[in-house]
């Protein structure tokens, strides 16, 4: 699954989702690079 995360104020990034931590934030997989950041609030479909 696809999420995007924001590692500052202005940078976002998109990846495969790795794992969700227990405070709050996700970690995400970009090609072999592994981020952490604050998960994106997901659109809610019309």
């Amino acid at each position: 699954m696809m999420r995007t995360i924001m590692l500052g104020s202005c940078v976002m990034v998109q990846g495969q989702f790795v794992k969700a931590l227990k405070d709050g934030r996700i970690v995400v997989r970009v090609d072999d690079r592994i981020y952490t950041g604050r998960p994106v609030a997901q659109a809610k479909a019309a």
